[in-house]
C-alpha cells in the first residue's frame, strides 16, 4: 500500500516536472489582443491603442536566446537572459530589462520603471513567414476594426461596397488599392491627435483623416498647415467620403 502510494506520488511529481518548462515557455508571437478588442468597439482608433498599449507584439525565441518587439513605429530587440521562478529576464539593447512571464494562456509584459504592464494573447493568424514585425498585430487589427463590408452613402463611388482586407488591400473604394492605419510614430505625430490611414493606388498614395464613430466612418482630406521646410501638421479637409458598415 505505502510501495502503491509512493510510486503514485512520483509519477504525479514526475509528470508536473514534464509539463512545468511547456507551460512556461514564451516562445511565439504575442499580440496585444486588449488593444484591439477595444478598437473594435469602433470608437477613435488611437485612444484604444494608447490605453492599451505602448506595445503591440513580441516575438520571442527562448532557444536562440531571441526577443523583439514592435510598438507600431519602432523594433525593438533584445536577448533573453534566462528563466527564474516564472519569469524572463529580456535585455533590451540600449535600455533597461524587461521582464515576460506566462499567465494561463497569455503573456505578461511585467511592469517597471518605463512602461507599464501589460498582456499578450498568442497570435491566431500569424503573418506570412517573412513578414515584418509587426503584421500578425495588424493583421488580427485590421480584421477586428475594419473586417465586414462598408456601403459609401456619401462622396465618390456613393452605393458601392468597400472591403478592407487583413493583409492591407482594399476594394471598392475608388482611387485606393492598399491601405495603412496609423499606429504610432511620425504619422501620429503630425495629425495633430487624428486618427490617419494611408490611402494608395499602384504605389502613389496621401495620407487621409478619419473617424470612427460605431459603423460610421468618416474619411476627410489631410490639409497640411505647415510651410514646405517645416515639418508637415495635418488637419481635418474636406469630407471625401461617409461609410457604414453593413
Amino acid at each position: 500500500m505505502r510501495k502503491a502510494l509512493a510510486l503514485s506520488l512520483l509519477a504525479v511529481f514526475l509528470g508536473g516536472c514534464a509539463s512545468n518548462p511547456a507551460d512556461r515557455d514564451i516562445s511565439g508571437t504575442w499580440i496585444n489582443q486588449s488593444a484591439i478588442d477595444a478598437a473594435a468597439k469602433g470608437g477613435p482608433l488611437r485612444e484604444a491603442l494608447q490605453a492599451y498599449g505602448p506595445n503591440l507584439e513580441w516575438d520571442v525565441n527562448t532557444k536562440a536566446s531571441q526577443a523583439r518587439y514592435s510598438n507600431g513605429f519602432e523594433k525593438i530587440e533584445g536577448k533573453v537572459l534566462g528563466e527564474q521562478s516564472g519569469a524572463w529576464k529580456i535585455e533590451i539593447y540600449g535600455s533597461a530589462a524587461t521582464e515576460l512571464k506566462r499567465d494561463g494562456k497569455q503573456l505578461q509584459q511585467v511592469a517597471n520603471d518605463n512602461e507599464p504592464g501589460q498582456l499578450f494573447d498568442r497570435a491566431t493568424d500569424a503573418a506570412p513567414e517573412g513578414a515584418p514585425l509587426g503584421a500578425s498585430f495588424e493583421r488580427a487589427l485590421y480584421s477586428a476594426y475594419l473586417g465586414g463590408s462598408w456601403k459609401i452613402v456619401d462622396g465618390p463611388g456613393i452605393g458601392s461596397t468597400v472591403q478592407f482586407q487583413a493583409d492591407g488591400a482594399v476594394q471598392g473604394l475608388p482611387g485606393a488599392d492598399r491601405y495603412a492605419l496609423c499606429l504610432a510614430g511620425d504619422c501620429a505625430s503630425m495629425s495633430g491627435g487624428h486618427d490617419t490611414v494611408w490611402l494608395q493606388l499602384s504605389g502613389q498614395g496621401n495620407p487621409w483623416i478619419f473617424t470612427r464613430n460605431g459603423k460610421q466612418m468618416e474619411i476627410f482630406q489631410a490639409v497640411n498647415g505647415s510651410q514646405a521646410d517645416e515639418v508637415p501638421s495635418f488637419a481635418p479637409g474636406n469630407r471625401q467620403w461617409t461609410l457604414e458598415k453593413q
